[in-house]
């Protein structure tokens, strides 16, 4: 009976991390609720290490995909295919640049920082100095003033 009640409460700790992780949605639009064209809503996100987010093909023709380079040091890339939802469990804290490959031009960006408290999260110096469009310049700058 002990050795049954030990096992139940090691079973359970090992699992109770997993129980308090958050699942977030967005969207990827063809037209967001502000009128913007070619959008992730929300466009940024604030969540916890192990949180999952789960983007949703709300309209055709969209992906989400990891900007290598715009990612926390030791975060996997992650890929996910046109017209397909795809799930990604966030672990390393820091700031993820999102995009959607066939509308990068337009600015189709977001931006999620990972991580328990806002003030320890910062842009690093280098983290618009790539190769970015314009338009998803502008909309990172924004994503992180309202940060």
């Amino acid at each position: 009976m002990i050795r049954t009640m030990i096992k139940g409460f090691a079973v359970a700790a090992l699992m109770g991390g997993a129980a308090y992780a958050e699942t977030y949605e967005v969207q990827m639009l063809n037209r967001g609720d502000d009128g913007e064209i070619m959008v992730f809503e929300p466009a940024f996100l604030q969540i916890a290490p192990g949180d999952t987010v789960k983007f949703l093909a709300t309209d055709k023709s969209h992906n989400a995909e990891a900007i290598v380079g715009m990612l926390p040091e030791g975060a996997d890339a992650f890929k996910g295919r046109i017209n397909e939802e795809i799930e990604v469990t966030l672990d390393a804290e820091g700031l993820y640049a999102v995009k959607c490959a066939p509308h990068f031009a337009m600015g189709m960006v977001m931006t999620i920082a990972v991580g328990d408290a806002a003030d320890e999260i910062a842009a690093p110096d280098d983290f618009l100095a790539g190769r970015i469009p314009p338009k998803a310049k502008e909309r990172f700058v924004k994503q992180l003033a309202e940060f």
